[in-house]
Formats: C-alpha cells, structure tokens, sequence
C-alpha cells in the first residue's frame, strides 16, 4: 500500500475530503496516511477527524503526523505521493497586505490569489517554501508524484516543473466543475451524455466544446447566456433552482443562504453571480473556467477607476477574498465540532480528483481529469516553457497530459497576457532580482491598465517592505 503525505493538513475540512476520500477507496484503504503542518493546533484536529473516520472504517489506515519544518523531512521519508494544501503568510497578515497596499494606490481587487498583483505576491512567498520541500522529496522520496492544490496553481506548479525534478501535477477544482455548473446555471441542464473539451491556463482556461449525444450545445448556451444577462431568464422558483442546482445534493446552510441570496438578487434587480464570464464569453466566443469575481480582475475591462459604473453593472464583489476567510473563520467554529469530537465520524467520497489520481497509478484504471502541467507541445500557440491547463490521463503509467493543438487566437492571446506575468513572477523567485518584480506588475493587464510604471513600481516596494520576513531579500 502507498504512502500519502499530506502537507498543509491544518486545511482540516480539505483534508478530510482527500484523505477521506482515500481511506473509502478498497484500493487505498491500508494506505500509510502522513499528514505534516506548522500548526500544532490544527495538525492535532485534523488527526482526531482522521482517525475517526479511520476508526469507523475499520482502523485500516496508518495514520502519522508530524509537526514542524525540523520533521517535514521524515513526514516525506519514503512517501509515493505528496498532496500540497499550504498557504504561506495566511489571511492575517499576508492577504490583508495583498490587498491593502494595492488599494492604496487605486488598484481595487476581488480575490487576488492567483493572477495579478495579489497572486504575484502570494507565488513569491510561496515558491520558496515548495521548493524547500522539492529539496527534500529527492532526498527521501525522489519518485512521488506531487500533486499541488495550493495557489496561485500555475506559477507554483510552473516553478516546480522549471526547477526541480519531481513529477509534479497542479489540480484545480475550476474544471471538473465547469460544464455542469454552467448547463445548470442556464437551465439547460447537465446529465451523463454532455461531452466537453476545456483547455488553456489555470483559471483561464477555455470551454472549447460542449455537446450532448452529438449536438452542439453552444448555440443555445450563448442564447441562454444573454437573457441572463439582461435579468430576463426564467429561473423558476426557489425550490427549482436549488434543484437544478444541487441535484440530489442537499446544501448546507451557508451554501443554502448563499442560494437564497444569489435568487433574491436576481429577481430584484436581474443581477447574478456569472455576469463576468458571459460577458467574456459573448465577446470573445466561449466560457471561461473560473468564476466572474476572479475573472474581473484578471482582464483590464471591468474594474476601472475611470469606469466606476462597471462594478454595479457585472456586480462585481471587491474585496471578496477577505470578506470570504473572514466568513469561513466564523463558519470553521461551527463545523469544528461536527468534525473533530464527533467519535461517530464517518465520510463520503468527494469529487476531489486525489484520490481518483492515486487509485489509478496504483491499479491501472484510468481516470482523466484537468491538470496543470508543463507545456510540451500540448497547447501549440502557446510557449513550451509555461504551465497550461489540459485534459490528462492517470494510469498504471502515472500521469500522461493530452495535445490539444492550437486554440483560437483571441483565447491564446488571453492567456498570453498572463503567461507573461507568470514566467517573470517565477524569474523572480528563481533569482531573487527585484526588477522582474516590477516587470511581473507592469506587465498585470490590470495593473497596467490603471496605474502609471512609477505608481506600480512605489506599490511594488511597498508590498516587498510590508511582507517584512514572509519574503526572501531581493536585490
């Protein structure tokens, strides 16, 4: 049985649906589970919920933890697979000065983990940290298979495959759920007979194609799309746009009132989570996998000093990152009871690609999935040294990415803009010069559409000083 190791196992609820998810898998259910965190607090709560689910299944796990970098080494000894859920510098005090200072120079943002100036941020005080662990892996367990859900996916994830030889993959929740979110959202619906094709960056990759036994289903997406837009799309009642939301899922509370909220808004004002993408999507011919509210910050169009009406027209949420950990904060309290205590714990499988992953490089069946890889010919418009996002198969052979070709121009030239800030970001992390930082923000579609060089230039020192030891020193 494999040996799974688990870094960033604070993640406690994360951790339960990947590691859950392997200990309800026949061909994972012996596994050695080795979960690693800074936090004792948090490492010792997601090994109580661990250990109950294990219990409840069974006790067929071997369940370890290991506290702090001094055991990070042993927590690594021998591991076949390494699952990566860190966040360097936390929400206090590295997310509000991702935000904060940016703000203070006119550059408003939305989530600001994965692209623009926020994301540079984050990749710069995270790719230290992963390739401190890279180190270790070809000591201990030089074979692993890395899989990195940790933001921003594309630079960290490029910064591994660049730098180190671990085999290394980045997993992104945004395409499994892209098509199904979409066809349900619209009222169209999404069953066993839709087919699709998603391809580009993480977080900017495309919806190349969408069908159901055959039919192209984009004609009426794009027709559906635009009534939604203009607030005249029939979404029924409460009742049924839960259900075709959810299925036979039943919501939690907080997704329910989440729910309620989205209903009302749209009834009232013909307002809606999504209009950033259809937007994008009308102009520039297809759906975009990650939501509006990354979206919006990601372009230059719809976040405009000199356009402030922008913002109630998208109802575009600035300042929703810090709202959200805020939120989940008070909402982990609530859930710590039902997770850690509950000696009656049991799980469900997830719909996290993980332990899917594992399961089909252990026993040879397959799985496809969305991953974040090196592109080796497999995107042709696109440069051979950057991280794309493309449909790969896990098998008996590990995990092998699918050529996709050239996409549309208008879409390649898109993810070119961020592709630019993601090779310079990690340029910067590699050789800990100051002016690829500079360049990495001037070359932000939004940051160089609101703010002059000598503006992006002072916010970028200010950032650097601001994040104190979180960073490495550059010159």
């Amino acid at each position: 049985m494999p040996k799974i190791t688990f870094m960033g196992a604070g993640s406690t609820v994360f951790a339960k649906n990947v590691l859950g998810d392997s200990m309800m898998t026949p061909a994972l259910e012996e596994s050695t589970i080795a979960i690693y965190d800074i936090d004792a607090t948090r490492l010792n709560e997601s090994a109580m919920m661990l250990e109950a689910i294990n219990r409840n299944n069974g006790s067929k796990a071997h369940i370890e933890k290991y506290l702090g970098v001094e055991n990070r080494k042993d927590a690594l000894r021998g591991a076949n697979y390494v699952v990566n859920a860190i966040q360097v510098g936390g929400y206090d005090p590295c997310t509000i000065t991702d935000f904060e200072i940016p703000k203070k120079y006119g550059l408003k943002q939305t989530i600001a983990d994965t692209l623009g100036v926020g994301g540079v941020f984050r990749a710069l005080r995270t790719i230290p940290v992963m390739l401190d662990f890279a180190r270790d892996m070809e000591e201990v367990c030089p074979n692993a298979w890395f899989l990195n859900y940790t933001n921003p996916m594309a630079m960290l994830t490029g910064a591994m495959l660049r730098m180190t030889n671990i085999k290394t993959v980045g997993l992104c929740h945004s395409v499994q759920v892209c098509a199904s979110t979409l066809l349900n959202e619209l009222g169209i619906g999404y069953d066993d007979n839709v087919q699709w094709k998603i391809a580009g960056i993480n977080h900017q990759a495309w919806l190349l194609e969408c069908t159901r036994a055959g039919v192209d289903l984009y004609p009426e997406i794009k027709r559906r799309a635009l009534l939604y837009n203009e607030g005249k799309l029939d979404i029924g009642t409460f009742e049924e746009r839960v259900k075709m939301l959810c299925g036979d899922h039943e919501p939690d509370q907080y997704h329910l009132d989440h729910l309620r909220k989205e209903y009302d808004l749209y009834k009232e004002k013909g307002k809606h989570g999504d209009m950033v993408r259809l937007e994008l999507m009308r102009r520039f011919g297809y759906y975009i996998t990650e939501s509006s509210e990354h979206n919006a910050e990601y372009n230059m169009f719809y976040i405009k000093s000199k356009y402030p009406e922008l913002i109630e027209r998208y109802n575009i949420p600035l300042d929703e990152y810090p709202r959200r950990c805020i939120a989940q904060a008070k909402m982990w309290k609530a859930q710590a009871e039902k997770l850690i205590h509950n000696e009656d714990l049991t799980h469900t499988r997830s719909n996290e690609y993980a332990a899917s992953i594992i399961e089909a490089v252990e026993t040879g069946k397959p799985f496809s999935f969305g991953g974040n890889v090196m592109n080796t010919g497999l995107i042709d418009n696109l440069p051979a040294d950057c991280c794309v996002e493309v449909t790969c198969l896990a098998n008996e052979g590990g995990i092998q990415p699918c050529h996709i070709g050239a996409l549309p121009h208008q879409l390649a030239a898109l993810n070119m803009r961020q592709v630019s800030v993601h090779q310079v970001t990690v340029d910067a992390a590699l050789t800990g010069k100051k002016d690829y930082i500079y360049q990495a923000a001037m070359l932000d579609p939004h940051a160089s559409a609101e703010l002059s060089i000598d503006d992006i230039r002072a916010m970028v020192d200010d950032l650097i000083e601001a994040h104190g030891d979180w960073l490495p020193k550059y010159h």
